[in-house]
């Protein structure tokens, strides 16, 4: 039995037990509403201005048709637009200051930037055009007045190509790409129309122009395929700075103002992440990663970024590395979690084995798992709700959750391991003058020092090697050094005196083999001593269990002085004991 309670626009699922347990509450699941989307094509906006904030979608479609821009309201579809191309990117932002209030939608679809106001087409942005290679073009028009043929003009092709800085265009490389019979037919069609070499937009970000007001006026900032980044005037849509990066930009995140100072951080093709700054249009730093990156998040002054080696690693803005956690499954998407109304910030991590992981830091604070593979994540005010999480799945599912109101992140890690106490810095007290003399003299005297403490080592491991080599030729440990005959004896001796018991517990230490034909033999000073059994034959020992072996011990001497009953395990087939044990015999009370 479930019961539906309609709160922020949504129902919210609740067993008639209570709330389903954990930090979030099943707000909606459709496991069939065909979104099919990116983490970068996901955006939460007020496009109504009267409070609600619905979710927008630049859904892809099958990949080659179908692509639409999707805005849901609560739990169902409000209004969708076809689009021409497939969406790289999609952000909502305020491009004036006009009331009411209401942001407009930009798309990033090929070369060209998409913006809708009140979800009607307002403006179109188009990337400027690159250089052409001037060898492409006077092959292009030698072909365009007949002076060359197909094959000729291929080879041509490929021989600038390998040679030229400038790459070719897309009409070269999709006509190289021909065989014989189309690109006759491929060159009547385009030769006579001019060679343009376009570039297209990789990822797409805001950033505020002159104040961080929420809802302060916003930039464009877009990466294109060509290794640039330009920063787009919210209403002219004029090119304001233009930055060049040494790799295509495949994600990026803005903070800042653009009139005061703002700071880009850019993950590249190339497996870095690049560190842009107002003062300057190159990389002001670069992070060199051990693997590319799949994800990109900034929370205050750190940079979380996961890495194709199924790790997670946070950096400061200058580029150090602070730590690394490694995940259990492929990283599929990555967002932040803001509360400002708490003061938390979080990253939210989807993994391919049906996980999405909230991490603090370091620390695992809360894992949620769900039905399939997610492959965007959003965070933010849905309807009228401000700790709303939607993602959409691999199959095209939408889920929506709500975090509680009651739930608390503890700042520790939930997965085993080390104390938080071993993070602790220690109160190192502070250098003294005799910590620094010592440290002149080490420093003065490094090279003696060194040497000192290797010969010292060397004479300790030479004594030690020298007594365990001595040890072994005369078997005097009570543990057997023989593989083939695994023996473990401990003695133990009771009484005052002048009579003592003198017990050997004997054990066999293989696995599951016994061992037969041994004996026990005592060596004493018989001036002082005198043993009841000196021989002893030891029965059958069964691996693992322990065989004590007793015998009495006879104090002659009246003189209080003691000495030391040497104890060998022999066999019969062997000359050289298996054991040997040296017993230090107590001092006797006195004779009876």
């Amino acid at each position: 039995m479930f019961i539906l309670w309609p709160g922020a626009g949504f129902a919210v699922v609740m067993s008639e037990f209570g709330v389903e347990d954990g930090k979030w509450l099943d707000a909606h699941y459709d496991p069939v509403a065909g979104l099919h989307t990116f983490t970068s094509c996901v955006d939460l906006a007020d496009l109504s201005g009267d409070g609600d904030s619905g979710l927008v979608v630049g859904d892809l479609g099958s990949g080659s048709s179908a692509m639409k821009l999707k805005v849901y309201r609560g739990t169902s579809l409000a209004s969708e637009s076809a689009l021409l191309d497939l969406p790289a990117g999609l952000v909502a932002f305020f491009m004036d200051l006009h009331e009411p209030r209401i942001p407009a939608v930009a798309v990033a679809s090929g070369p060209c930037v998409y913006v809708y106001k009140n979800l009607r087409p307002y403006c179109k942005f188009t990337l400027p055009s690159l250089d052409v290679n001037a060898l492409e073009q006077d092959v292009w028009q030698q072909a365009r007045e007949g002076h060359i043929h197909p094959g000729t003009l291929k080879e041509t092709l490929e021989s600038i190509r390998k040679k030229a800085d400038v790459p070719l265009s897309v009409r070269s490389i999709h006509f190289l790409s021909l065989d014989a019979e189309h690109q006759e037919r491929f060159l009547q069609v385009h030769k006579q129309q001019a060679i343009k070499r376009q570039t297209v937009i990789t990822c797409i970000a805001t950033l505020k122009k002159s104040t961080a007001d929420e809802d302060g006026v916003s930039c464009l900032v877009i990466g294109t395929e060509s290794g640039h980044v330009y920063v787009l005037d919210p209403e002219a849509f004029i090119i304001l700075a233009k930055m060049a990066l040494p790799a295509p930009p495949t994600m990026m995140d803005v903070t800042g103002q653009f009139d005061v100072e703002f700071r880009m951080t850019v993950a590249c093709r190339d497996g870095n992440i690049y560190i842009l700054r107002r003062d300057s249009d190159r990389p002001r730093y670069c992070v060199e990663l051990p693997s590319h990156p799949v994800g990109l998040v900034r929370l205050a002054k750190n940079v979380v970024v996961g890495t194709a080696d199924h790790s997670l690693q946070g950096f400061t803005q200058k580029g150090k590395k602070l730590w690394k956690v490694l995940l259990p499954a492929a990283i599929s998407t990555m967002a932040a979690m803001d509360l400002p109304t708490r003061g938390f910030q979080a990253v939210l991590v989807g993994l391919t084995n049906c996980e999405v992981r909230l991490y603090r830091d370091k620390n695992l604070l809360s894992t949620i798992r769900t039905p399939d593979v997610v492959t965007s994540i959003c965070f933010g005010r849905y309807g009228r709700e401000d700790g709303t999480l939607i993602m959409t799945a691999k199959g095209g599912g939408l889920m929506v959750k709500i975090l509680k109101r009651t739930a608390a992140f503890e700042d520790r890690d939930s997965t085993p391991g080390p104390p938080a106490a071993q993070s602790v810095r220690l109160n190192v007290p502070k250098k003294t003058k005799l910590y620094v003399d010592q440290t002149l003299r080490e420093r003065e005297n490094g090279a003696a020092m060194h040497r000192t403490f290797q010969m010292d080592l060397i004479r300790l491991r030479l004594a030690a090697a020298k007594a365990y080599a001595k040890a072994l030729e005369s078997s005097l440990t009570p543990v057997s050094s023989d593989p083939a005959e695994p023996l473990r004896m401990n003695a133990v001796v009771q009484g005052l005196g002048p009579s003592f018991k003198l017990t050997l517990n004997v054990q066999n230490t293989a696995a599951c083999r016994p061992m037969v034909d041994l004996a026990v033999v005592f060596l004493y000073d018989q001036s002082l001593y005198r043993m009841s059994k000196p021989y002893m034959k030891i029965p059958l020992l069964v691996p693992g269990l322990l065989y004590p072996v007793q015998t009495l011990v006879e104090c002659t001497s009246d003189k209080g002085i003691s000495d030391i009953i040497k104890v060998f395990v022999l066999h019969q087939a062997r000359s050289t004991p298996l054991l040997t044990a040296h017993i230090n015999m107590p001092v006797s009370e006195g004779l009876n």
